[in-house]
């Protein structure tokens, strides 16, 4: 995605449940109108059912034109893009209006005065969603603006007993494994390297795979035959792009509160599959002995943004569940592989 681009305030016309919400509001429109305008009760149900259809095909007409111009008018600034919108309220409507009097289907009332009125309705009630429409945008960027700021408070912290505990496990190799220890101080490296990238630069699943196996190996020097470590990822696309740095803070998370509390120390087990184009990946560890009284509370600050990152990067088709499986703590995370 083009970060250069306006994000356009117009939500997806095209999409089915858009479209559905237009048919509803339409509807609820053609009530209040019909209800408003104290037709005789034995001809209440003709008129609402004539304006129903007056108003639908003017509602659909334009949820249609937005979705062809979806890319046009994403393309333009939102005072721009807004005005067409509303512009094209009034086209609709006109183009409607002519069509609903070329078929006999309108009142007897003069045609200007009467195409007046309709324009003058269409275009307050336009100018009222539109405006409705650009607020919901707004407090959607928000959304987004806090979450990011959220997620480079994320990147930028690196638990200070994590970073302490490996610069004193580097600080011991040296002196009998020179080798080992310098392997720490890359897969260290690398882990600082990614929490100061950008936090709108997608990663890969093999990038995200090769921090975690660096993470855990700093983790295993320190904490010896206590942590215990499984795989289980085959045939998975290495290529699929993934926000940076999800799965370190479950790692993190996992040895944290799972492991570390625990004198007879535990198992991350890291599993994933793909499937129908759709990739799950799940952080599940052992739980602490006596859970209730040594377990660590956490503010679950990295679950939120891991949470949030994927919904910004792919939507409603991503999402996370976490809770306990199998007597283990478990955080189940899934994306459409190739989508952002």
């Amino acid at each position: 995605m083009n970060d250069n681009l306006p994000r356009a305030f117009l939500p997806n016309f095209c999409a089915i449940r858009m479209v559905f919400a237009v048919v509803v509001s339409s509807e609820f429109l053609a009530i209040v109108l019909t209800l408003g305008a104290f037709p005789p009760s034995d001809a209440f149900w003709g008129v609402l059912s004539l304006r129903s259809l007056y108003i639908q095909w003017i509602t659909l007409s334009v949820a249609a034109l937005y979705c062809l111009l979806r890319a046009p008018l994403g393309r333009l600034s939102h005072a721009v893009a807004g005005i067409l919108a509303w512009l094209l309220v009034l086209l609709a409507t006109l183009c409607v209006f002519l069509a609903a009097h070329a078929l006999g289907l309108r009142g007897s009332s003069p045609l200007m005065p009467a195409l007046a009125h309709h324009l003058a309705i269409a275009g307050i009630v336009g100018a009222v969603l539109l405006r409705y429409l650009y607020e919901q945008h707004r407090e959607r960027e928000r959304e987004l603006a806090e979450s990011q700021a959220r997620l480079q408070a994320l990147q930028a912290r690196i638990r200070p007993h994590f970073l302490f505990n490996s610069m004193n496990t580097i600080a011991s190799l040296t002196r009998v494994d020179p080798d080992l220890a310098e392997q720490v101080v890359e897969d260290l490296s690398d882990l600082f390297r990614a929490t100061l990238s950008d936090a709108d630069t997608l990663s890969t699943l093999e990038r995200e795979f090769e921090l975690a196996h660096g993470y855990l190996r700093i983790e295993q020097q320190r904490l010896g035959g206590r942590l215990r470590v499984t795989w289980d990822v085959p045939d998975l696309p290495l290529d699929a792009p993934m926000p940076g740095l999800l799965l370190q803070p479950l790692l993190e998370n996992a040895v944290y509160h799972g492991i570390e509390p625990s004198t007879a120390g535990g198992e991350v087990v890291i599993s994933g599959r793909c499937r129908e184009g759709v990739i799950s990946l799940a952080v599940r560890n052992t739980l602490p002995d006596g859970e209730s009284q040594r377990a660590r509370r956490g503010n679950r600050m990295a679950q939120r943004n891991v949470r949030e990152r994927l919904d910004a990067a792919f939507g409603e088709d991503a999402g996370m569940v976490v809770g306990r499986v199998d007597d283990c703590y478990q955080v189940r995370l899934h994306f459409p592989v190739g989508r952002r």
